[in-house]
């Protein structure tokens, strides 16, 4: 299979379900980017660590750096992804439904938002892929089970693992810095938080990064005739598509979502702010190298709520749990069969 970046351009320029797929999955990486990754420095800004440009400008950098770099390390959430589902022999009617999935998380994102239902695009991709593999072989003989299984430890580890990390450390800071002065810790906690909040923005690249970098890998080797991704390499020229596009989405602000993260659910101070980018940091770290995709926010805002619980569970927005929650019930349903009908419809009429 020719996947030179020269190869690629006459694709989309003579294959329009590709050139629609492409822009589909850029268009969501682009968002993804915007809406998902200010939750990696919200609280560096919210604790007046770093000036919320700068701080959007760093994230951007190490977007960047997570998606080119962790992927060459190790691709093992990209493979999940792309291993995930199995769109049958037909690879024209595969990518007409792969980009049926793609245009299923917009219409859902925009659904959701207008009536206020909190969504994850890590959450929708997976659910998209899910309904269109079981739209496309009439059953769900088109999802590989023990890959979607990772799908439910994601869940458990962005949950549990992130609030008991954020827990742990947070604890073990506190009792470290007990009876030190707090002048000095805070200028210590100061510059600590800002490689916190780049170790997040790194993970936060290497994770959904390279979810879309799977999907991405797929549709190319739809095109070319391939029934999967299975032992290809992907070429480093995708990663530096996937990953620029994310840090220019990052570049965009999302000084709401800033505000709401770092403010909103838990009043943080800086050596709290740091205990939870540490911790939701290792546990993409972990997840990410196991292959297990998991949901960046939550794992982000469980690691809060755990550093929150060390002061008291009372400080704890409860709300934000509800949100989580409300996430998982409505979006795994909700965009798998919005997927599954355009998948049907778009095969139908093309």
């Amino acid at each position: 299979m020719d996947i030179t970046f020269s190869s690629f351009l006459q694709q989309i320029t003579s294959n329009g379900v590709l050139l629609i797929t492409v822009v589909l999955t850029l268009g969501v990486i682009f968002v993804n980017g915007w809406t998902d990754a200010p939750n990696a420095i919200a609280t560096c800004v919210t604790t007046r660590c770093m000036k919320i440009r700068s701080a959007i400008w760093m994230s951007a950098l190490f977007n960047f750096l997570g998606v080119f770099v962790m992927t060459q390390i190790n691709s093992s959430v990209a493979s999940t992804i792309s291993n995930m589902v199995d769109f049958g022999g037909n690879t024209r009617e595969a990518l007409i439904a792969l980009c049926a999935a793609l245009f299923s998380i917009v219409v859902y994102s925009v659904g959701a938002s207008y009536f206020g239902i909190p969504t994850s695009e890590s959450h929708s991709l997976i659910a998209g892929l899910t309904g269109a593999a079981i739209a496309i072989q009439n059953g769900v003989d088109g999802v590989n089970m023990e890959e979607w299984a990772k799908v439910l430890y994601g869940l458990v580890l962005s949950l549990i693992l992130g609030f008991a990390t954020g827990w742990v450390v947070c604890k073990v800071v506190s009792v470290i810095c007990k009876k030190m002065d707090r002048r000095k810790t805070n200028r210590f906690f100061q510059g600590a938080q800002i490689f916190g909040a780049a170790a997040m923005s790194f993970m936060h690249g290497a994770q959904d990064g390279q979810k879309f970098i799977g999907v991405l890998f797929l549709g190319i080797a739809f095109a070319n005739g391939q029934g999967s991704a299975n032992g290809i390499a992907i070429p480093i020229w995708l990663m530096l598509l996937c990953s620029i596009i994310m840090a220019a989405g990052t570049s965009v602000g999302g000084e709401k979502i800033i505000k709401s993260v770092g403010v909103d659910m838990v009043k943080l101070e800086k050596y709290q702010g740091f205990s939870a980018d540490l911790a939701a940091a290792f546990c993409l770290l972990y997840s990410s190298l196991f292959g297990i995709p998991v949901s960046t926010t939550h794992t982000k805002t469980s690691a809060i709520m755990g550093v929150g619980a060390v002061r008291r569970l009372s400080s704890i927005n409860l709300g934000v749990v509800k949100d989580m929650m409300l996430t998982w019930i409505f979006t795994f349903p909700g965009c798998g069969l919005i997927s599954f009908c355009m998948a049907k419809l778009f095969i139908a009429i093309f």
